[in-house]
């Protein structure tokens, strides 16, 4: 019904368009047909110069309502060092571009006025006037020369990388339909090589797990950068174009498949400070940007005001498919202590995801984070064993250490924790220890036996060639006796196949 009455009106107006166009006709037969040219022209002229009046106010008058909103002066001040630069290169190209429209539509329109069509006008050809080619070309000539040169600059300044020896923090952004990985390097500071060739399922970026630079690198969900610190952003791309962009820090930079680029920036303002610019108030108390401090939700007056709630973001300025929108990230900018408190909370992507698995090419190596975890880990057990009354707090299991199947020689990576026995053997002098070894129920009960004696006693030589008194040793094996859960499973009687020490004597 609704799509028959727009065809009805549609019809109506072609109609009445048509009639006032014969009636026009009559008219014009009536009083002379010159006359009413001669009336049309003058009504389009002055049309001409009221539509230059309107459009003028119109564009001023927006540009400053709008300001802030779509042309980021007032609160959206640049946010990285090299921002203000990049303003104010737009700022100087706006003047002059902004003082070129409005001459030339002033001309314009000027000109459909006063060169209306009169009786008994005659156009003027001009067929050469070198002083005009000049002007109209000498002075664009000399503002562009002055853009340029000013607009190299910037580029020279704002796109220079880094130096060697120079301190920077450096991140990846990979852009994939439809999302960015991240990635960060761990405590060496430095990310690990990548090879296209490397990605699979577990290892999305490709790294190469043999170079140990990828060993602490780890791959979080936003990016969180101090304030103050300089930053080197590797930008890639793992199908099609996509954009890398900051816009409060005006950072922008396609990211290209199979053609890795960059950029360098330095923020100077916490995500907290830019929040407190957009609601901050005026002398009289009142806020001086009032649509930030509008709710978040319209329907609930009791939620967030728009600044409070504000974070600078990372989004891509390509159209680089249907799920375009979704590659909006949250960036959080930090003072530096809560950036070393956001980095202590990062977990290694290597060691969540690749450790121990058919991808790893180091089973054979502890790194030194894992030997400083599993000393703290050991010291910890210990300290509290020694403070619990408790008798069976006094047993303490050796998680990490481990023999060759069917057999009682120690594994390579089993010093590791048998150092930490020994250097706390040696810082308490008082200690005695009782080395215990079991097995599960696999095999004759006989063999088992003589299996864990042999496996408690490769502990017990172990620390006693390394410097501790055999007094303060003994090594008993128990066989299969006593299980800690059921043999029914396999992941029970590995459980089961265990060495541990109880604390007999403490000083």
């Amino acid at each position: 019904m609704t799509a028959l009455l727009a065809i009805l009106c549609i019809a109506l107006i072609t109609v009445i368009v048509v009639q006032i166009g014969r009636v026009t006709e009559l008219a014009s037969k009536i009083r002379g047909e010159e006359e009413v040219q001669a009336k049309t022209n003058r009504a389009q002229a002055n049309y001409s110069l009221l539509f230059l009046i309107v459009f003028l106010l119109a564009t001023i008058i927006s540009a400053g309502y709008y300001k802030d909103s779509m042309l980021w002066y007032g609160p959206h001040e640049a946010a990285s060092e090299h921002g203000g630069l990049l303003d104010y290169m737009f700022n100087i190209t706006l003047f002059f571009t902004g003082v070129v429209f409005v001459i030339t539509q002033i001309a314009l329109f000027y000109f459909a006025y006063k060169y209306q069509g009169k009786k008994g006008g005659k156009a003027e050809f001009i067929s050469h006037n070198n002083k005009l080619e000049v002007i109209w070309t000498a002075i664009p000539a000399v503002v562009m020369t002055f853009l340029v040169i000013g607009g190299l600059d910037a580029w020279n300044e704002v796109m220079a990388d880094v130096s060697p020896d120079e301190e920077v923090i450096e991140i990846e952004a990979t852009g994939y339909q439809f999302a960015w990985h991240l990635r960060y390097p761990g405590a060496d500071g430095k990310l690990g090589a990548r090879d296209y060739r490397l990605t699979t399922s577990t290892n999305p970026l490709g790294q190469d797990w043999k170079d140990e630079k990828n060993i602490d690198d780890f791959h979080p969900s936003e990016i969180v950068l101090p304030v103050g610190q300089k930053v080197r952003v590797r930008i890639l791309a793992r199908d099609v174009l996509h954009n890398f962009y900051l816009p409060h820090f005006r950072v922008k930079m396609d990211a290209v498949p199979g053609m890795p680029t960059h950029f360098v920036f330095t923020p100077k303002l916490t995500t907290e400070e830019y929040r407190q610019n957009l609601g901050v108030l005026g002398s009289d108390g009142l806020p001086k940007y009032p649509e930030w401090h509008e709710p978040v939700d319209p329907a609930d007056p009791d939620s967030p005001k728009r600044y409070e709630d504000f974070n600078y973001e990372l989004a891509c300025a390509e159209l680089c498919g249907t799920g375009h929108y979704a590659m909006r990230r949250i960036v959080r900018i930090v003072s530096e202590e809560e950036y070393k408190q956001w980095l202590s909370e990062q977990q290694s992507y290597y060691m969540s995801s690749i450790r121990n698995t058919e991808d790893d090419p180091w089973t054979d190596k502890l790194f030194d984070v894992e030997i400083q975890q599993r000393t703290q880990e050991f010291n910890d057990k210990l300290e509290q064993a020694l403070s619990s009354a408790n008798e069976a707090d006094k047993v303490i299991e050796l998680e990490h250490v481990s023999f060759k199947t069917n057999s009682a020689e120690l594994t390579a990576l089993s010093r590791y924790q048998l150092d930490n026995l020994v250097a706390a053997m040696n810082n308490n002098a008082g200690l005695s220890i009782d080395i215990m070894g079991h097995t599960d129920n696999t095999g004759e009960p006989e063999y088992n036996l003589e299996l864990s004696e042999q496996r408690a006693q490769s502990v017990y030589s172990y620390v006693t060639g390394k410097g501790i008194d055999a007094s303060r040793l003994t090594a008993t094996g128990y066989g299969e006796t006593r299980p800690v859960a059921t043999n029914d499973t396999e992941e029970g009687r590995e459980q089961n196949r265990r060495v541990e020490f109880k604390i007999a004597q403490q000083g």
